[in-house]
């Protein structure tokens, strides 16, 4: 799908889907909209499709001086590639010590780009939720393939026997937009998910909460999420959300040099040159070694499910946040012992 790189406030660029606003007032916007449809859960939003070439920061300003809640459909990413990174594609790596553990009961929602047909995952894999490698057929792995499967091998290294719920929500480019996550979490409602791992997010145009997020996730018990590889205190949503677990990225014991930061950051793990399972694909042979603050996520997930075995998972995330060591000027850390 195709995205737009707008900067309505100086030094704030940030991806919108062209063409396309959000709003709970669809009656304001029906003279120009081609199409509309109600997103569940989201407060009554309505993703609405406008004319080619339409200024939707225009139009989302005239419609929030008439007092309607509005927004443009904003871009989504796996790592916020437009806005900076870790500086590196995944690198082929040897398998990482492995345990499955037990069975249990904890189960963890995982949105992304989907699983591989890998060994660690093939519990969870289906045809429905599979990776694609290469959607354009150059030949190339695709920038963001391997994501979700990656996330998903870290969350199991760190919580053995723990249940996944995959959702395949990101692209083999790791994008998405805020329409798709607002139906995503709908879905989830339908089962269990004592843990929400999202690893992704994206800017606004004003730097305000996205419309109707905090709606949607008021109903998950735990949610964790990726600060971003922007370096900059700029939220970074769902992340900068009240209620959501934020994680930065730890390389050693300073902050990496890519992660985002600020006092809407919660938490912080290691995020440098960590393994996990990965695709079967090109010099890939199932496994590699990442790094970015959608890793550090899913080490903090791993983590606060394996304490959902022992308490409830709000009382899980309490004991995480108010616990442990902490960084000078960054705050609470993480650690992943010796995963």
């Amino acid at each position: 799908m195709r995205s737009r790189l707008v900067e309505p406030l100086p030094g704030r660029p940030v991806l919108i889907r062209p063409d396309e606003l959000l709003t709970s007032s669809p009656a304001a916007v029906a003279r120009w909209a081609l199409a509309s449809e109600s997103l569940p859960g989201a407060g009554r939003v309505h993703r609405v499709r406008l004319p080619p070439g339409t200024d939707v920061i225009d139009l989302t300003a005239t419609l929030r001086d008439r007092g309607h809640a509005a927004s443009p459909n904003h871009v989504l990413s796996g790592q916020p590639l437009f806005f900076g990174g870790p500086g590196g594609p995944p690198l082929p790596a040897a398998a990482p010590p492995y345990e499955p553990g037990e069975p249990g009961e904890v189960t963890v929602a995982v949105l992304d780009t989907g699983l591989a047909p890998h060994p660690w995952l093939a519990r969870w894999y289906s045809d429905d939720i599979a990776e694609t490698p290469d959607a354009d057929g150059d030949g190339a792995r695709d920038r963001q393939a391997g994501h979700g499967t990656f996330v998903a091998g870290l969350i199991l290294r760190h919580a053995p026997g723990v249940r996944l719920r995959v959702l395949r929500f990101l692209d083999s480019d790791g994008v998405s937009d805020e329409a798709a996550l607002l139906r995503a979490l709908a879905a989830l409602r339908g089962g269990r998910a004592d843990v929400v791992n999202l690893s992704f997010g994206g800017h606004t145009f004003d730097d305000a909460p996205p419309l109707g997020l905090a709606e949607a996730l008021a109903g998950f018990p735990a949610v964790v999420a990726c600060a971003g590889n922007t370096a900059s205190s700029r939220p970074f949503w769902p992340a900068a959300l009240p209620g959501v677990v934020a994680v930065g990225a730890l390389d050693g014991d300073a902050r990496a040099g890519f992660s985002a930061y600020g006092p809407w950051v919660d938490v912080w793990a290691p995020g440098v040159g960590l393994a996990s399972s990965f695709l079967d694909f090109g010099d890939f042979h199932g496994y590699a070694t990442w790094s970015g603050t959608s890793f550090a996520a899913a080490v903090v997930t791993g983590v606060l499910a394996r304490l959902c075995r022992e308490a409830p998972p709000d009382r899980a995330v309490r004991h995480l946040l108010d616990g442990g060591r902490r960084i000078a000027d960054l705050g609470v850390v993480v650690t992943s012992g010796d995963r």
